[in-house]
């Protein structure tokens, strides 16, 4: 049947409308980021290699998504493999998922009515006989924001690796224990091979999220470091009207290194699953 007679180019047209609108912005923002007073230019993208500011913001985004995407993985992981037979049942799902229910903001505000050094912690703490309360908030380790993210993403990993467990076999573990494993050997033979392309997923998911998000790093960050987010936003809505072109350019760049990282994510899983296909680990 011929492509033109059986219309099935009309089931693109919702995943081509849906990419209009992020195309023509990351298309606007990089035209953007090469005019400076209406000349096309590199100057945007030279002053920002050449600030410490920008920098500074690069590394801080870098360590604080990496640490927010680590964490929540790991123990979304841990408390999906330890509590399965427990969410095959719908009201622990419920339970563990309704916090995906509530904008991120909502639970940077819960961060800093619980954490922050006049929030409820803090009030238990001195009424116990404690000083000098943690700064967990606001700080420049950006514990509050990872703090904030991790409680937020935990559920999404869950999410995602549930379905996981759920296609896994009871006969491979038997497979495994007839054969002389223990707990590890399960995990590494049995569970690995199925977790790994879905965490692999879930990783670059929350990783690109966490490292362009602005509210809760500008709810609970500082004035320095930044988030490079934040540092966009300021750059855009300052007072310096060329500026914008720095925050255009840093938001390209941005985008780049997403597109870049998830580009190896997948060539790195088809190599995977090239190998599995001809029967190599």
């Amino acid at each position: 049947m011929k492509w033109s007679s059986n219309k099935s180019w009309l089931l693109f047209l919702p995943a081509v409308l849906f990419l209009i609108l992020p195309l023509y912005g990351l298309a606007a923002a990089i035209s953007q980021s090469f005019q400076q007073q209406g000349e096309w230019t590199l100057s945007a993208y030279q002053q920002l290699f050449q600030s410490d500011r920008f920098l500074s913001a690069v590394g801080f985004s870098l360590e604080v998504a990496f640490l927010s995407s680590l964490l929540s993985l790991l123990i979304g992981l841990l408390f999906t493999r330890s509590f399965y037979p427990y969410l095959a049942s719908h009201t622990p799902r419920l339970i563990v998922w309704m916090p995906m229910l509530f904008p991120h903001f909502v639970w940077g505000y819960m961060v800093i009515l619980l954490l922050s050094e006049t929030g409820v912690l803090a009030q238990v703490f001195t009424l116990l006989g404690g000083d000098d309360f943690p700064t967990l908030t606001q700080d420049s380790r950006g514990i509050g924001i990872i703090l904030t993210y991790v409680w937020k993403e935990v559920p999404f990993v869950i999410l995602m690796l549930l379905p996981v467990y759920a296609t896994i076999k009871p006969e491979y573990y038997d497979l495994v224990k007839t054969l002389g494993g223990g707990a590890w050997s399960q995990f590494k033979q049995v569970e690995w091979p199925h977790l790994l392309p879905v965490m692999i997923e879930t990783f670059l998911i929350v990783f690109a999220f966490t490292i362009s998000a602005y509210e809760v790093p500008a709810l609970l960050g500082t004035t320095f470091p930044e988030m490079l987010s934040v540092l966009s936003y300021n750059w855009f809505y300052g007072s310096s009207w060329d500026d914008r072109s720095l925050a255009f350019a840093a938001m390209v760049l941005l985008s780049l290194f997403i597109l870049i990282l998830t580009f190896i994510g997948y060539i790195y899983m088809n190599k995977k699953r090239f190998r599995m296909m001809k029967g190599k680990s």
